[in-house]
Parts: C-alpha cells; sequence; structure tokens
C-alpha cells in the first residue's frame, strides 16, 4: 500500500511542477493557431490542398504541445480509457440489430396510428359541441 501512494505522491507532485509551465504550453498554442491564421489569410493564393497540408503539420505540432499539459495528459488518459471500455462494449449481432429496428419502426408506425386516431376523435368531438359539423 505504501507503494501505490508513494507511486500517487510522485504523480500529483510531478503534475503541479509541470503545470508551472502550462500557461507558456498553451500560450504558444494559441500563438501557432494564431500564425496559422494569418498565414492561410496571407497565402490564400495557394492551392488549397497544401494550405490543407499545412494546416494538418501545424494542428500536429499544436496537439504535440498540448498533450505535454496537465489538461493535456488527462485527456489521453480519458481517451485511454474510453478505449478500453469500449472494447467492454458488448455489441448486438446483425439479426439482433435487425429484429431491434423494426420492432422500433412497427411500434413508431402504432403509435403514430393511435395518436392520429386520438387527434381526429378530438377534432370530430370540438366540432360537433362548438356546432361547425352541420
Amino acid at each position: 500500500m505504501d507503494g501505490k501512494a508513494t507511486k500517487v505522491m510522485t504523480f500529483k507532485t510531478d503534475l503541479q511542477e509541470n503545470s508551472n509551465f502550462d500557461w507558456l504550453k498553451w500560450l504558444i498554442v494559441f500563438l501557432l493557431l494564431g500564425a496559422g491564421l494569418f498565414a492561410n489569410y496571407y497565402y490564400s493564393a495557394q492551392p488549397w490542398p497544401l494550405r490543407f497540408l499545412g494546416w494538418l503539420v501545424l494542428l500536429g505540432i499544436m496537439v504535440a504541445i498540448a498533450s505535454q499539459t496537465r489538461q493535456g495528459k488527462a485527456a489521453i488518459d480519458f481517451a485511454r480509457e474510453s478505449r478500453i471500455e469500449l472494447r467492454k462494449v458488448f455489441w448486438p449481432t446483425r439479426q439482433e440489430t435487425v429484429q431491434t429496428t423494426l420492432f422500433v419502426a412497427a411500434m413508431v408506425v402504432i403509435l403514430a396510428l393511435i395518436l392520429w386516431a386520438i387527434d381526429s376523435g378530438l377534432m370530430w368531438a370540438i366540432s360537433w359541441l362548438t356546432g361547425q359539423r352541420g
């Protein structure tokens, strides 16, 4: 138990030490974003596939820098845990999916007919009560 507590404490202090420069890393990311927007405008005469490639490279650099921040590491951990949970999901077979879809479609049609009947009945009753039926 002491080993785990030490590991967690070391991890927390590592995060606190790294978070001192997080603001600088985020500043660099936003400056790169601004530089990318300026370059996209400045080089607007260039073909769009070339500018798109430039954006992909710039995005990769920005993600690499942002992933070194505390929030970036938390987002990466979340993505890893999400993938693990996604592997645990029980996915239905094709037959189960088709049967469930057909059942839902049938229920929608049945409920639509019921609501149509109720609406028609209420319209008839209101027109009879107001004397518009003749």
